[in-house]
């Protein structure tokens, strides 16, 4: 006997919601129907065939895929498993259990197992609820008769008549095993799915799983330890009756804990109360001093009102009284018809000052109120972003802080933070952004979600800066907002290129990587091979090398780093007319026979060597960077020699016709000169003794801001 009534929740399926029917065991030993694996499958093939959207949703409706299950099969898509993959296909299913991806193998449903076991259980648990509803017999003529038995062979149930007539003495069918009335027929062996003449009679101890001898022999399961199924069934009974006895004999721990969860569950529903009714009163208290704002900013433009129209009456009579036989001039017109000259002269000097006012004012009109009530104007921006941004925080998500040594600036923008005590502990981050602008009196912030720690932007302007702030969120709790961060973004497109490893490269004295995006010197060792010839002097010089993509009109920017071991690198731009003479036998500007203190006329010398130089070009090397000395530059030497950066940058503007050269991790520009844009220009690189020079990667799609787990 098996207690029957209490166990409802363990044969339920978790898509469908329902008794389940037919359960196939998944490699996670979780139990779905064998519709509902169906349905699912079909929904998850009609999402990947549209795109993943909404609409393919609703191809039954009996099973819907949650919004997780959606975005993991939209990391699915992104890891690259495409329906015609040369590769085996090997199926995927969101078990609606564990919320896990589950690999169903090549065979998909196929390759399940029926829980047998559980079936018998259901079909149980259906008899005791509906005890009163009987099995009638399969094959009776209308009306059918109540069945008696159920034949396990022919997976039929029968009245005692029909049994008799289907199952005669002295015939095969009257060896077939019969049971009670039941609607859950289940085979009398186990065969193997993936093998279907095969019974099952091995255990699989690290699948879990039942296999057959085929699949151990040269089958999945080959290299895996097995068991025989008498063994894994004595072992895994004993150790579960064990469970189940040490649950029982637990019975009163079990009961108090019950008894701990309902006051939990009363203790929560009391402060959930509380927080509402603190929420309502913080509310409230915003509701009291708006509406105390509202009636002050109210009263004001009241009281200025009455005000104005008091002064515009006021005026208003005055003016009447200016009219004939109105007010003061009729008045005055009376005063006039006065003859005794004593008296006139007594009321005419206070009537006269009146009336020259009155004259005056006539002749430069003012209203004595202005209409317009463009001082109570109220601006409400602040406030509205200080309300939008209203949310329950938390003392226990960590601040994130964004990280500028991660963060980069280039052809897109890449925002990346982190949180102080190196834990995720919230679910999805919210990252802000703005141009800066001082024109613009309101900020406007765009707003992105993210569920990793970083975010690639590709909408930003060039030659902008933006400020940046992330807060994280777990549930309805939010963090503060960070520290913003203010990043500049370059002035101008980003232009990518290799170096060149063909137009008049020296392997010799250069070395590249397979991907052309680095290049070191390595001339060393064949000076020091030449240097037993030599006496005196020092014959050294540059190696060449340009970049593989020219620039004919427009303005573009490139980025670089120059390694700090470096002793000397020149960088620029070069005419394509003029890129052989790179590689010809330039005399050795570092020989002592060419001293610029040589005795020669000091403009004449200059000439020359601005002749030796076919491109515009600045020189770096020993961590410094060496500004060139031309007539705008400082005149103290010790000024034009600046700390070399991380991460430099190159502007070439061939409209206009000049080159600048950046500092890339900041923007700023250090150097900047006329250039001669008239032919295809070239990126140029010169290196001499130990150096190397690394072309700045782009910012792509692999700085991906989510965290593939699958």
């Amino acid at each position: 006997k098996v207690a029957i009534k209490g166990i409802e929740r363990e044969l339920i399926c978790p898509a469908c919601k329902e008794l389940f029917t037919h359960p196939l065991i998944l490699p996670c030993q979780h139990n779905v129907c064998h519709k509902c694996v169906k349905e699912i499958l079909f929904a998850f093939e009609d999402s990947f065939a549209d795109g993943g959207s909404e609409s393919s949703n609703q191809s039954s409706p009996r099973i819907r895929i949650s919004a997780s299950s959606m975005d993991r099969l939209d990391r699915i898509n992104r890891t690259g498993r495409k329906r015609n993959s040369l590769t085996p296909r090997s199926t995927l299913f969101p078990c609606p259990s564990c919320q896990r991806d589950i690999d169903l193998g090549e065979r998909g449903i196929n390759g399940l197992f029926r829980n047998f076991t559980l079936e018998t259980i259901v079909e149980r648990y259906r008899q005791a609820a509906r005890a009163a509803i009987a099995i009638m017999c399969d094959f009776c003529k209308p009306p059918p008769q109540e069945s008696t038995k159920s034949c396990l062979d022919c997976s039929a149930s029968y009245c005692n008549e029909c049994f008799k007539i289907h199952h005669p003495w002295g015939t095969m069918k009257a060896q077939h095993e019969y049971v009670g009335p039941t609607t859950n027929f289940r085979p009398k062996i186990l065969m193997c799915p993936e093998h279907e003449m095969e019974r099952v009679n091995m255990y699989c101890e690290i699948c879990r799983r039942p296999v057959c001898h085929l699949c151990k022999l040269g089958g999945s399961h080959a290299n895996h330890r097995v068991t025989t199924m008498n063994t894994a069934y004595k072992t895994l009974k004993e150790k579960l009756s064990k469970d189940i006895e040490y649950l029982i004999s637990k019975e009163s721990q079990v009961k108090a804990h019950i008894t701990h969860l309902d006051l939990l569950l009363k203790e929560t529903e009391c402060n959930s109360e509380r927080a509402k009714q603190e929420a309502s009163q913080s509310f409230e208290k915003l509701y009291y001093v708006l509406e105390e704002k509202k009636s002050a900013a109210l009263r004001a433009i009241e009281t200025s009102k009455n005000i104005r129209l008091e002064k515009l009456q006021t005026q208003v009579e005055e003016y009447q009284g200016l009219l004939e036989n109105n007010g003061l001039v009729g008045y005055a017109q009376e005063v006039l018809k006065e003859t005794d000259p004593s008296c006139f002269v007594q009321t005419a000097k206070q009537l006269h000052v009146r009336i020259q006012k009155a004259t005056e004012s006539l002749k430069s009109f003012r209203p004595a109120a202005e209409t317009t009530f463009e001082d109570f104007v109220v601006d409400t921006a602040k406030q509205e972003d200080a309300l939008g941004d209203l949310s329950f925080h938390s003392n226990g998500l960590e601040i994130p802080e964004i990280s500028e040594e991660q963060s980069r600036m280039y052809n897109k923008a890449l925002v990346s933070w982190e949180c102080p005590g190196k834990t995720d502990s919230a679910d999805i981050y919210v990252l802000e952004y703005h141009k800066l602008n001082k024109e613009e009196e309101s900020v406007t912030w765009h707003k992105t979600e993210v569920c990793g720690k970083s975010k690639v932007l590709s909408d930003l302007d060039d030659d902008s800066s933006y400020a940046f702030r992330v807060r994280g969120y777990k549930g309805s709790v939010c963090s503060p907002w960070s520290r913003e961060v203010i990043m500049r973004t370059p002035p101008a497109p980003v232009f990518s290129f290799l170096f060149d490893d063909k137009c008049g490269y020296n392997n010799e004295h250069l070395q590249l990587n397979t991907r052309r995006t680095s290049v070191e010197s390595r001339a060393g060792f064949s000076l020091l091979l030449g240097a037993e010839r030599l006496q005196v002097g020092c014959y050294t010089t540059l190696d060449y090398i340009i970049g593989d993509t020219g620039i004919a009109k427009g303005k573009h920017f490139w980025a670089f780093s120059v390694e700090a071991y470096s002793y000397l690198v020149k960088v620029g731009v070069v005419p394509g007319n003029k890129i052989q003479k790179l590689f010809h036998n330039i005399p050795d500007l570092t020989s002592p026979r060419y001293e610029q203190d040589s005795g020669h006329d000091s403009g004449s010398e200059d000439a020359f060597l601005d002749s030796l130089q076919p491109c515009t070009l600045v020189t770096l090397g020993m961590k410094k960077f060496f500004i060139p000395d031309t007539p705008a530059a400082p005149k103290d030497p010790a000024s034009r020699i600046l700390p070399l950066p991380s991460c430099l940058g190159i502007c070439l503007d061939c409209d206009r016709g000049r080159v600048g050269f950046y500092d890339a991790s900041c923007m700023k520009c250090l150097y900047e000169c006329e250039v001669d844009c008239s032919g295809l220009m070239y990126p140029v690189f010169a290196l001499m003794g130990g150096a190397a020079v690394h072309l700045e990667e782009a910012v792509t799609a692999k700085h991906r801001e989510y965290h593939d787990d699958i």
